[in-house]
């Protein structure tokens, strides 16, 4: 399949599965379920659960044995964005088009939502390892991968992003510090998906570094895109409330560079990221595909 054929693909194979790893919830705990259900099955581009997909069959493997982790890894992304929404983060009423999750069920079911798809996520993963304790080299690669998510999902990851950017609210900020926060607050998991993809695919070290090198760039350029979007876009296509990145005054590309510099700082990533698949010319159409529908997102 091409490039925007393949995404299509993959996200419609992600939406068919993406309850299917959730554990059994006891029917006491209902309204648990209700909520990680709303919001995982409101919307959402599935990116990051298709790039992992992507890379696991760009490196050779089995894309259907990569679906746990591909769900997993969007079980921790909306989790992260559940608990974004909230009035003590970035108060937001909208995501996805429809209303966040703490409007709806409330602010203390919201943040059990969230924490129930987080931890719902690493019961999937390991869930799917125990299938392959007498494969060795199988299961060493579904370990690499959960170690890849849980890094990229972690204190050394996004959450460490997250904090630097509410840690940099009403503050000007350095572009390095700017740099930082979108580096692992949105960068993080994305690399983490491609990463963990490979290694399941059992992808070699110059295949995973020339796609580690890809998603960072993707990434970055992926986050500036949505600042600019925050000041640019159409709600009704984005699916939430622009300009909330200004009344937060929080630290964003198009505050601290104009919309000019931020968009061509957009462009030179989606360069870099394109070099980066430069090795397999005409093989990497999805990749190729992904990053520039970047250049087209802010036009």
């Amino acid at each position: 399949m091409k490039g925007f054929e393949a995404y299509l693909g993959y996200k419609s194979l992600i939406d068919d599965h993406i309850l299917d790893f959730l554990p059994e919830i006891d029917p006491k705990s209902e309204t648990l379920y209700d909520a990680m259900r709303y919001s995982l099955k409101s919307g959402g581009k599935r990116v990051r659960p298709c790039l992992l997909l992507a890379a696991c069959g760009f490196a050779g493997g089995d894309v259907s044995q990569a679906l746990p982790y591909a769900c997993a890894i969007e079980y921790i992304h909306t989790y992260s964005l559940i608990h974004d929404d909230l009035p003590a983060m970035d108060d937001d009423d909208m995501r996805r088009g429809v209303p966040t999750s703490h409007k709806v069920f409330g602010d203390g079911i919201a943040i059990l939502a969230g924490d129930g798809l987080l931890t719902s996520a690493f019961e999937a993963m390991n869930k799917d390892m125990l299938i392959y304790f007498d494969n060795p080299s199988k299961l060493k690669q579904r370990v690499r991968a959960a170690y890849e998510i849980s890094k990229g999902a972690g204190c050394r990851g996004m959450v460490a992003g997250q904090l630097a950017d509410i840690e940099a609210e009403h503050r000007i900020v350095s572009g390095g510090l700017l740099d930082y926060i979108h580096v692992n607050k949105t960068a993080s998991l994305i690399v983490a998906a491609v990463k963990a993809g490979a290694n399941i695919g059992g992808g070699d070290r110059e295949l995973i570094a020339n796609l580690e090198n890809y998603a960072e760039n993707l990434g970055l350029a992926f986050q500036i895109a949505d600042d600019i979007l925050d000041v640019s876009g159409d709600e009704k296509e984005i699916g939430k409330k622009t300009g909330s990145d200004i009344n937060h005054e929080k630290p964003a590309y198009p505050a601290l560079y104009g919309l000019e510099k931020s968009e061509e700082r957009l462009r030179e990533l989606t360069d870099s990221a394109l070099a980066a698949l430069e090795p397999y010319e005409g093989k990497a159409d999805f990749f190729v595909r992904m990053a520039e529908s970047l250049r087209s997102r802010t036009k």
